[in-house]
């Protein structure tokens, strides 16, 4: 009987959208900022899709600090902060070589600490009215159960893409 059970387990955990969040890993995340979508994506075929806000700024990349915009690019979500002022939040590795190069040339800071994450505290309740305007200052936000949800399908060291 036991054996049966593990593998009925088994078999369950390896039928599409049956397996524990915990078993299930992105490969990649990509951002369209256009259509404010974040996509979690697993060899090539999309796992999840979550609506976002973003930047106040939104359409360009960020070229310097203040400019509340999302960043564009080639990046890695390289660590996280369980008790961030928005709840919790993956850190994406802005600025890269690139960056840093094209602000020098401007003679500005680049500006850092480009996140995902969830809502403000005391504005938990919003939940999926945040993505009625961009917000941010340059972070991409989801409601706080998405944010776990990342949380748990995203590991450190994920490449993320965020497109135009």
């Amino acid at each position: 009987m036991k054996i049966l059970c593990c593998l009925l387990v088994v078999v369950l955990c390896s039928l599409p959208g049956l397996a524990p969040a915990s078993l299930i890993r992105a490969d990649k995340v990509v951002v369209i900022k256009k259509k404010r979508v974040l996509l979690l994506v697993k060899n090539g075929e999309i796992l999840k899709k979550y609506r976002v806000a973003i930047g106040r700024n939104p359409v360009g990349s960020k070229t310097r600090q203040g400019d509340n915009k999302t960043p564009e690019g080639e990046y890695v979500l390289d660590r996280r902060n369980r008790s961030s002022r928005f709840y919790r939040s993956i850190h994406i590795s802005y600025p890269n070589a690139k960056d840093i190069n094209r602000a020098q040339q401007k003679g500005v800071a680049p500006g850092s600490d480009i996140m995902i994450h969830g809502l403000p505290r005391n504005y938990e309740d919003v939940g999926e009215l945040h993505t009625v305007t961009d917000w941010t200052r340059g972070c991409i936000a989801v409601t706080n159960a998405e944010i776990d949800e990342i949380w748990s399908f995203v590991p450190d060291g994920t490449p993320i893409e965020i497109r135009p």
